[in-house]
């Protein structure tokens, strides 16, 4: 995967954001969203463009792109910055190898479990303060 290359073939889109500015809400586009077309790319190899088009399949539209947006600043360019970072992220993700499976701990053998358990029982017993019955007095 070349980084490098995949934020030059980023493309982006600006809108209008929802949530906090003010009137300037109303009049600048900072919302960003940052489109990615993985057929295409020429970051990737044909492996990787295979694997992201598996694990992102939900991600991906109809189109072939792959987008993120950002729209958590105020300013256009910091919004910019975050939604390349949220798409690298997510492929970088995507391309890393699936952790092999750790096969379940074998389960003790039933009857020495209760033998360690009747011992450590034992032991407890053994601690406690031994009560007398009463004399019977004649």
């Amino acid at each position: 995967m070349n980084t490098q290359q995949i934020q030059k073939e980023l493309k982006f889109r600006t809108s209008r954001s929802s949530g906090s500015g003010g009137q300037n809400v109303n009049k600048v586009e900072t919302r960003v969203e940052a489109l990615f077309e993985i057929d295409t790319s020429e970051g990737l190899d044909e492996e990787e463009k295979a694997t992201l088009r598996q694990k992102l399949a939900n991600r991906i539209s109809k189109e072939g792109l792959l987008s993120t947006s950002s729209q958590e600043s105020r300013l256009q360019q910091s919004n910019r910055d975050k939604a390349i970072k949220k798409i690298l992220q997510l492929i970088e993700t995507a391309l890393e190898p699936e952790r092999e499976e750790v096969p379940e701990r074998l389960v003790a053998d039933p009857k020495k479990r209760k033998k360690a358990k009747s011992v450590q029982s034992d032991k407890k017993a053994a601690r406690k303060k031994i009560i007398l019955p009463p004399k019977e007095e004649d």
